[in-house]
């Protein structure tokens, strides 16, 4: 929840401007701004490189639920991508693992891609919970997801790296990446279908180290989205690392 209408216009003009030409053709880059600016955003990334998704998502249809926004709503508004699941929903408005399921099947049957946020505190790292958390969010998700591998997104976000400027180590969220696969795997998903990408203070002196380990196929970029010059540089590292 940043920006104004001056701001984020000349943000979407920078980071339009700075992703283009034929390398960045083997990736896929989006944004994805707040609710009142996506048709800004559409307007100003319109025929680009860049794409633009949704923070969020109801987990109804429609109908009475004022203030909510559904995934129809953003179909119309050119959206491809969908977050569920952020930590920041999770821990402040108390969403559920069965809500991001919801909010997970809305988008696929509106044919857009979720971003299912999972990720575990710095007291469940601790105490060596990880693992544990990480599965019971994958497990409320999977069934949902068997048959649409292909247009989904899992992004790990450890939460306490998030905005917090500490990384999880390359090996950490390697190790963390590939148990995440795995587990998709024993829930019956096409694994290796599903991109698997990482966030929590990326940065684009720690992109490279992290895109070029085995499981992480991207990355869920925070506050370096916000500098253009920044996210820019992490979309060139994606391009080096991960197409070569």
């Amino acid at each position: 929840m940043n920006g104004d209408l001056a701001s984020n216009t000349a943000l979407l003009d920078r980071v339009g401007g700075a992703v283009v030409g034929e390398r960045f053709s083997a990736i896929d880059v989006l944004v994805c701004p707040s609710f009142p600016y996506l048709s800004l955003a559409a307007d100003r990334l319109r025929g680009g490189r860049v794409a633009w998704g949704a923070q969020d998502v109801s987990d109804q249809g429609e109908g009475a639920y004022t203030g909510e926004v559904s995934a129809t709503m953003l179909r119309d508004l050119g959206c491809t991508y969908g977050i569920v699941g952020h930590s920041e929903r999770r821990a402040m408005h108390g969403e559920t693992d069965t809500v991001v399921a919801s909010k997970v099947h809305r988008l696929l049957d509106a044919g857009i891609c979720p971003i299912i946020c999972i990720g575990e505190s710095l007291a469940q790292r601790q105490s060596h919970l990880t693992e544990a958390v990480l599965a019971h969010q994958i497990d409320a998700v999977v069934g949902v997801l068997k048959g649409a591998e292909r247009t989904a997104v899992i992004a790990y976000e450890p939460i306490w790296a998030i905005g917090s400027g500490r990384s999880a180590t390359p090996e950490m969220a390697q190790t963390a990446h590939a148990f995440i696969r795995a587990r998709l795997r024993a829930g019956g998903a096409a694994a290796d279908q599903i991109r698997v990408i990482y966030g929590g203070s990326v940065s684009a002196a720690s992109a490279s180290a992290l895109f070029g380990q085995a499981d992480i196929d991207g990355g869920l970029v925070g506050g370096a989205s916000r500098v253009a010059d920044d996210f820019a540089a992490i979309c060139q590292s994606a391009v080096q690392t991960l197409t070569a």
